[in-house]
């Protein structure tokens, strides 16, 4: 081969790719990030579908919950859904300041970083107490009253209406027999649980609520503690030193996607 074809080769070779960066302009770090995030993607999408459709399945008897979700810091009065929305416009205002903090490292911001960086944390942390608060209702229970499998029908008893009986779906039973149905009951249920909840007749409810909303949990507090890690590096100047803040922007990428989730998780799960 001629010295000419040789450089032409070479020249060319460079041109397709250099060596140091993919053929798409981006780095390893940022692509294995993409190629997890798609692979969990299926795992939260492989949830919801199960869930609906086991909701459809038994449709009849799942709880509905916005009169399930009805608890409200120093409000005694029901308001269905008012704080999972709340939780809901916390995470999203989280990915807010995560765009801010990746947009400071674009303009070597260190400051920047660590302010919006930092509230991002602080939006994470307020999200996971919501949700604790949240799951404590969830299984406490509501306030007055107890939960009852009657007739193999859930049932309730209201402090303010005694004597009187209610079924899960309309209906209900007065005087002495309600009393006997109480009394004959084969499960007192009161908040919920893996193995029954007093919200509906399937414990199914509890067992997807636990399990969707607990691993997406599991996901925002990873994000939080990865999320300080970067806090601490940038705080220490290596990245200033390294002059490249691409960290920030593979942690939002994973921050996003939490966000992301959750949206879907509240649509799915709380809305329809």
């Amino acid at each position: 081969m001629s010295q000419a074809h040789a450089a032409t080769a070479t020249a060319s070779t460079e041109e397709v790719w250099g060596g140091g960066h993919s053929p798409f302009n981006v780095r390893w770090g940022k692509l294995y990030m993409w190629i997890f995030l798609i692979s969990d993607a299926f795992t939260f999408s492989s949830l919801l579908v199960a869930y609906g459709t086991l909701r459809h399945r038994f449709s009849e008897i799942w709880p509905t919950p916005g009169e399930v979700f009805t608890h409200f810091p120093f409000i005694h009065h029901h308001v269905p859904l008012a704080y999972v929305g709340l939780m809901t416009f916390i995470l999203i205002m989280s990915s807010v300041t995560m765009v801010l903090a990746v947009d400071a490292g674009h303009q070597m911001n260190k400051k920047g970083v660590k302010l919006w960086l930092g509230l991002t944390i602080v939006g994470g942390l307020m999200f996971l107490g919501s949700q604790a608060w949240e799951w404590y209702h969830f299984i406490h229970g509501s306030e007055g009253g107890s939960y009852y499998l009657a007739d193999g029908r859930l049932a309730r008893t209201d402090d303010l209406e005694p004597g009187v009986l209610k079924f899960h779906g309309g209906g209900m039973v007065e005087g002495a027999e309600a009393q006997v149905l109480i009394a004959t009951a084969t499960k007192h249920v009161h908040g919920a649980n893996l193995i029954g909840n007093e919200y509906g007749a399937t414990p199914l409810f509890g067992d997807f609520f636990f399990f969707i909303t607990g691993f997406h949990g599991f996901h925002v507090f990873s994000g939080v503690v990865i999320n300080t890690i970067v806090l601490i590096v940038v705080s220490r100047g290596f990245l200033e030193r390294k002059k490249d803040y691409e960290l920030v922007e593979k942690v939002g990428l994973y921050w996003h996607f939490v966000d992301l989730v959750w949206v879907f998780v509240f649509t799915f799960f709380y809305l329809v």
